[in-house]
């Protein structure tokens, strides 16, 4: 049933067609199960195993590799002699990272869906109904329940579906909608308007909410997928999650690095095409197809960086690990380096940019009143949590609150017309609230006046929490209570003196002023009684006006009492439109102000994120005042901002056109009133101008806008929807924790960039190896198999460690990066091929050099060399030659050798990508000094220990090859040095010429020596 809070009761019954007191009958019952079906969610329709599986190889990547395994099977099979083994070698590594790859990949593809399952958290089991059948409610399974039954609540029952109000059968009744608003709020039968936000339809209890307090009968006119809770279920289901700048960039460098993979492997093929008969072939022409396709496979994996993911993955472990110590739990890894790219923070009020403690921070009494003039006693109070710590100050002088009388009897009725405690949390070592939060607001104040002059210093912490309370409420004793009503605005209690016998007592009142002071005949002054006159009427009204008015948008209560009230044998309690009557001539003591204050933390993180021009928005379900008190308070609105186009309330929001939404979604900070789907308008609208959003939200309501958004935060104390469809939680809901994650991002991000460099610089030095060596003729100066060793452990353990580099000091005070930004500019590209180039040519050169000048070598002419292939006792320029010395093993290890150590140098370039080794050291990241001495322990385990050796067809260095091996290696340094000098003092339009990079690099070397 449609905008059923907007029908009356006898048109909700009659369009189901059902009588209150008999409810459906059991044909009803089976014709509505049949159109409607079972109140429950459906069971999502996931993917199948093998779909998932499958999904993992749809990467452009993952394929060329697995096609690259399945060719060296095939090659391998048919490999004779000793190498039979060792072919098998190279495709088997590359099938167990596919598959690792791919368990991963399955592992979090199942974890996506738990935010809808979650959704059945929230579907009661039961239900009580009245049915035609039976004379009494009766208790049935909630998934048995259809539109058009009767169904009974009360206090503790889980709502079992969507129901309209009809009847509520105690004085007031409360709902606990917070997996829906957020919030906890009385629920009270008020004339509704159309349309009417989702939390403020008094008529209607949705499934899933809890009734904290009363007793109602309501007709159920919505049931499983109908629900509120089963259309938030859908538009989850419907939300497609965004791939991160991050995935979409490696997704467009795959794409790229695939391409020019395929065009160099076929273009070194097509190059050897006249050396396919050579004699090595034993003249056919197949074979010699077959062994350059094997180095073409060749050049692709020394092509794909292996190491790649599963470092990147690592990274953001690791930077996980440090969030979490801030507070910050992420659930997606991707989402890590996304944080680093956020330039809007969609932030809730309560909880995340206030403490979620209601505090009295004023409060006034009236002090003199003498026929139309009055003077007030204003009073300040510190103190933002619920901890009973805070002192009670006039004119800014600490004061005693019981040398006051009219303060003694403002916290006696604070102490008594309350239902809340404090508590202390001794597992988390703080006060926490029992009860509502206003109420226990009431209750701290009461502890940190201590009108009593209690002795608590010498308390526990338990024993502390309500100490003077206790002192108050055994003066006095609570016969019962005049529960709160939406029609007078206030709340009472009859109390009695307890060592008094007789039964005449006091009513304590406390309510919204303009209730209260209305029914008020008298003020209280010290222990007097003076008439109200409507002029100290208007100076109460007046300063209450400014209190809610002013920066602090304050929430007041006003406190009275009635000193001679009915016997309470007079008073009929079950007629609770009779309490409005009992709660007249009353007596004004005084009004307290209060607020949830912002964090203290928080106006520095304001700060911190403009610096790093970060927009923060709140969104918050409060009245618009509040909000923009608050907002301005901690800086997100500065004083000569203009309110009327930063901040709107949802239904000014639905008013707007569409493209004047648009717009003011570009320049807005605060938005109140406002409804979930506002939140998931918002995220689109920002989307739309390549914003990168992260949105925080803690109810069933948020969940599609966090999951909408690319960064969704979910609360640590909000519900297991929102933490599931979230990428982020914060442990303390503190808005502070998120830009702490978003700086932990930046620096992750650099980090990343650093290591992508490393390990494709790495990746580049190993295709020119092999382009090289293919284009010249040269034996094979590296084979696969080395190569995946090399890619996967040699490179991946210093590029883990490169994740551990410090973050730069002003990395909150650039703007946010784009998020199209490429990760590979045209200069980093250069330097990329320089660097790469060098590797290359190096790796290139030391396998010659054995060959053509080392005096443990057959010291061959480059013609011999670049000829090899043409070997043979019939050809005179080999004559007297062992061709088998193209097979030894020495060439590759020294190439091998030289591209570790080469390797090892670069990873010292790549601790910063602009700073000199001079000025940003290597004992900066003492991870990245370790994992080079395990990456080099590693290659001399493979050269030194059998049978190591054989399977990688490399074989122990001498000293004096080694002492090559770094000549030929270190000035990898001095001209990365160079590059990054450029890059310092050059854009990439700026090209210097040899003289003036001479003269730069002379002078930053003399400062440094000098200095």
């Amino acid at each position: 049933m449609e905008n059923a809070h907007t029908k009356s009761v006898e048109e909700v019954y009659s369009y189901f067609c059902v009588n209150e007191s008999t409810g459906l009958s059991l044909d009803e019952v089976k014709r509505q199960r049949e159109k409607w079906g079972l109140n429950e969610l459906p069971a999502e329709e996931g993917k199948s195993l093998w779909e998932l599986v499958l999904e993992q190889f749809e990467d452009l990547l993952v394929r060329i590799l697995l096609l690259a395994a399945c060719i060296s099977f095939v090659l391998a099979w048919f490999e004779e002699g000793e190498e039979t083994i060792t072919a098998f070698v190279e495709p088997f590594v590359i099938l167990l990272i596919l598959i690792a790859n791919a368990i991963v990949g399955v592992w979090q593809e199942r974890n996506a869906e738990d935010a809808i399952e979650a959704l059945k958290e929230y579907e009661p089991e039961m239900g009580k109904v009245y049915r035609q059948d039976r004379k009494t409610v009766q208790r049935i399974k909630a998934r048995d329940i259809v539109p058009g039954d009767i169904v009974e609540v009360a206090v503790g029952d889980k709502v079992p579906a969507d129901i309209r109000i009809c009847s509520i059968k105690s004085t007031t009744l409360r709902v606990d909608q917070s997996i829906l608003t957020g919030k906890t709020c009385p629920l009270m039968i008020s004339q509704p308007s159309n349309p009417f936000p989702v939390q403020h339809v008094y008529y209607l209890l949705f499934q899933g909410t809890n009734i904290a307090a009363g007793k109602a009968v309501g007709v159920a006119v919505s049931t499983g997928i109908n629900t509120e809770i089963g259309k938030i279920r859908d538009e989850m289901a419907a939300t497609e999650q965004e791939k991160t700048p991050l995935q979409q960039k490696l997704d467009e460098f795959g794409e790229q690095l695939s391409k020019v993979i395929s065009l160099i492997c076929i273009a070194v093929w097509i190059i050897n095409i006249g050396h396919f008969n050579d004699p090595v072939h034993g003249g056919s022409w197949v074979r010699g197809a077959v062994y350059y396709f094997k180095i073409a496979v060749a050049l692709a994996v020394a092509a794909i960086p292996e190491g790649l993911p599963a470092v990147i993955t690592t990274c953001l472990a690791l930077g996980t690990r440090r969030m979490a110590k801030k507070n910050a739990i992420v659930r997606s890894l991707p989402s890590v380096e996304t944080l680093g790219c956020t330039s809007v923070i969609c932030s809730d009020k309560t909880g995340t940019l206030t403490t979620n403690q209601m505090s009295v921070c004023r409060m006034f009494v009236v002090n003199k009143a003498e026929g139309d003039s009055c003077s007030l006693s204003e009073f300040t109070i510190t103190g933002s949590t619920y901890a009973p710590e805070g002192e009670v100050y006039q004119d800014g002088k600490p004061v005693k609150s019981s040398q006051y009388d009219a303060l003694v009897e403002l916290a006696t009725i604070c102490a008594l017309c309350n239902d809340s405690s404090l508590d202390f949390n001794e597992v988390k070592g703080v006060y926490e609230k029992v009860g509502e939060a206003t109420e226990t607001a009431l209750t701290c104040l009461v502890e940190k006046m201590n009108v009593f002059d209690t002795e608590v210093q010498s308390l526990s912490k338990i024993d502390r929490a309500n100490a003077c309370n206790s002192v108050i409420k055994q003066l006095m004793r609570k016969e019962f209570t005049l529960e709160f009503s939406r029609d007078r605005k206030s709340m009472s209690v009859y109390c009695t003196p307890n060592k008094s016998r007789s039964s005449m007592g006091k009513m304590f009142v406390k309510g919204a002023p303009e209730g209260v002071i209305e029914r008020c005949t008298h003020v209280r002054v010290g222990n007097n009684k003076v008439p109200l006159s409507k002029a100290i009427k208007e100076k109460i009204m007046s300063v209450i006006r400014e209190y809610g008015t002013g920066r602090d948008t304050l929430r007041c209560l006003a406190l009275a009492t009635r000193d001679s009230p009915p016997k309470m044998e007079d008073m009929i309690l079950s007629d609770c439109t009779k309490f409005a009557e009992y709660e007249t001539d009353l007596t004004f003591v005084g009004c307290v102000g209060m607020l949830d204050p912002p964090r203290q933390e928080v106006a520095a993180s304001i700060t911190l994120c403009r610096q790093a021009g970060i927009r923060v928005i709140m969104i918050t379900g409060d009245n618009k005042g509040t909000a923009v008190a608050i907002c301005r308070r901690i800086g997100i609105l500065n004083e000569e901002d203009d309110v009327e186009s930063m901040a709107f309330t949802g239904r000014e929001f639905d008013e707007l056109s569409p493209y004047a939404q648009r717009e003011a979604v570009t320049h807005a900070r605060c938005f109140a009133r406002v409804e979930p789907s506002h939140k998931s308008k918002i995220v689109e609208f920002l989307q739309g101008f390549d914003e990168i959003t992260a949105m925080t939200g803690d109810g069933v309501n948020d969940a599609p806008a966090l999951k909408k958004a690319e960064i969704g935060i979910a609360m640590g104390s909000g519900t297991a929807v929102a933490k599931s469809a979230s990428e982020m939680v914060l442990a303390d809901d503190n808005f502070s924790s998120i830009v702490a994650a978003v700086e932990e991002g930046r620096a992750i991000y650099n980090n990343m960039k650093q290591f992508i460099r490393y390990l494709i610089s790495s990746n580049v030095g190993e295709v020119v190896c092999i382009f090289l060596t293919a284009a010249l003729g040269f034996p094979e100066a590296l084979i696969p198999v080395q190569l995946l060793w090399v890619n996967l452990v040699t490179d991946g353990l210093p590029a883990t460690a490169l994740g551990f580099n410090p973050p730069d000091l002003d990395i909150m005070e650039k703007p946010p990066r784009n998020a199209k930004e490429p990760l590979i500019s045209g200069w980093l590209f250069f330097r990329y091929l320089a660097i790469g180039g060098y590797v290359g040519a190096a790796t290139v050169g030391a396998a010659a050099w054995w060959f053509t000048v080392s005096e443990d070598g057959p010291q061959l002419t480059l013609y011999q060399l670049s000829h090899f292939l043409q070997c043979g006792p019939d050809n005179p320029d080999f004559d007297g030659l062992d061709c088998h010395v193209f097979e030894s093993p020495y060439p590759m290890t020294m190439a091998l050798s030289v591209l570790v150590t080469i390797e090892m140098c670069n990873a010292l370039n790549s601790l910063s990508e602009n700073q000199s080794l001079l000025r940003m050291p290597p004992w900066e990241n003492i991870w990245l000094l370790g994992a080079i001495c395990l990456s080099m322990s590693l290659h001399f385990l493979i050269l030194y220990v059998e049978p190591l050796p054989v399977i990688f067809q490399i074989t122990p260095l001498d000293t004096t090859q080694w002492m090559m091996v770094l000549k030929i290696s270190l000035p990898v340094i001095l001209l990365d040095e160079l590059l990054k000098f450029m890059s310092r003092n050059y854009s990439d339009f700026e090209m210097p010429t040899v003289l003036e990079l001479c003269v730069e690099l002379y002078r930053e070397f003399t400062l440094f020596y000098n200095n």
